[in-house]
């Protein structure tokens, strides 16, 4: 039996910004941006289908990700620092309105799908034998807060359960990475404010300063131990991602020549893929695992994207055919993305089923080993659309929506 492979390292993720349909702009009468070096440009009523397909695109490819294990998918396309970028563009639109409502609204749609998440898995972490550590103390109670208010990582066991049972030892590991990307998009907000600022002030300055910090604190020259390292480094890595966004909602694309936007990002480019070659980890070219590498690779390659971005109020074309799944990705991204590696895990038991049928046990059985990562792969979309049933109707109630089972766009 072929067990899911979740490499080491954060998974590349997905912006929590507005939901497909709902109204990202300011309100007739919001105050303007603060006028400081860079204005604003006017805003434009209605969705971008751009920025919204590439979300969906980056929800695919973390999944898939997860599922196949391929190093290479970093490089491909490096879903996390684009919805960083993403989200950090649609931070600077709502910051057209006072930022204390804006900050408390993000704050809003993002705890509730993580509490219902943890009321899930923190109990079976507990029913499975998680246990205090007593070297702790109370401070080991004190991070389980973190459940609550993710400004920290959020503590779990790394051996949970047996082997025997329906989930493999690792499984609460694997549930509990994509936490900790809600603690980085959550700093990233509060710190939103400011970083805006500094950006509209000195742009050049605060796109490239968390590159350097990354250059610093994610290559080892300077250590900061623990769960606070980690934090930094994240927050440093796709820094630069983050007020790209900020670029690209303020039109400092429209200033620099094209030719010289793409240049200079494919040399950020081919730095990060050089510094990658001599910082290989056991899993190869995983930029997840070469912080300098994935900051540079996903630095210059938003530029390009976004440098190149139309303004889609439908998809076109072909694409059109997918308008219903973009929109059913974008209203549960947070859901989708909390959730997907446990269902991942669950995918095992289910295919499992097969070897209970005895034709498949006595004459299909190798068939099945040997296909089990794409049987895997076929499984997995039909439990995340359970899941979205079951529990996606929190990010609603979150945004202060009507609760919908299944809101694909279609009426």
């Amino acid at each position: 039996m072929t067990s899911a492979t979740v490499p080491s390292g954060p998974p590349s993720g997905l912006s929590f910004g507005p939901s497909a349909g709902s109204s990202a702009g300011p309100s007739a009468g919001s105050p303007a941006a603060e006028p400081a070096g860079m204005p604003a440009p006017a805003e434009k009523p209605g969705r971008d289908r751009y920025l919204d397909l590439l979300r969906a695109v980056a929800l695919l490819r973390v999944v898939i990700y997860h599922v196949f294990g391929w190093a290479w998918l970093t490089i491909l396309f490096p879903s996390m620092g684009v919805m960083f970028a993403l989200a950090g563009s649609l931070m600077a639109r709502s910051l057209s309105r006072p930022a204390w409502g804006v900050i408390r609204g993000r704050v809003r749609r993002l705890l509730p799908p993580m509490w219902a998440f943890a009321v899930v898995v923190v109990p079976m972490m507990f029913v499975l034998g998680w246990q205090p550590v007593k070297e702790e103390g109370l401070w080991w109670f004190a991070k389980l807060a973190w459940y609550v208010f993710p400004v920290g990582a959020p503590p779990y066991p790394w051996i949970s359960g047996d082997n025997a049972g329906l989930l493999e030892e690792t499984w609460a590991v694997q549930a509990a990475g994509p936490l900790w990307y809600l603690r980085a998009y959550l700093w990233f907000v509060l710190a939103s404010p400011l970083l805006l600022r500094a950006f509209r002030r000195l742009p050049w300055v605060t796109l490239l300063a968390p590159l350097g910090l990354t250059a610093v604190i994610g290559t080892g020259l300077v250590k900061i131990p623990g769960e606070t390292g980690n934090a930094l480094t994240d927050f440093a890595v796709f820094g630069s991602c983050w007020v790209l966004g900020f670029a690209h909602h303020d039109g400092l694309f429209k200033e620099v020549p094209r030719y010289l936007t793409v240049s200079l990002a494919a040399i950020v480019m081919g730095f990060g893929i050089w510094w990658a070659s001599g910082h290989l980890t056991e899993d190869g070219w995983d930029l997840n695992d070469i912080p300098l590498a994935q900051a540079a690779w996903s630095l210059g390659f938003c530029v390009i994207l976004l440098q190149y971005a139309p303004s889609w109020r439908e998809l076109p074309g072909r694409l059109a055919r997918f308008d219903r799944l973009v929109t059913l990705a974008n209203n549960r991204a947070v859901t989708i993305y909390l959730w997907h590696n446990l269902v991942i895990l669950a995918t095992i038991p289910v295919i499992d089923l097969l070897w209970k049928i005895p034709f498949v046990d006595a004459h299909l059985g190798s068939t099945v080993e040997a296909m089990y990562t794409l049987l895997m792969t076929l499984v997995v979309w039909p439990l995340i659309g359970l899941v979205i049933l079951c529990v996606g109707w929190v990010e609603d109630v979150a945004a202060k929506r009507r609760p919908r089972l299944w809101p694909n766009g279609r009426s």
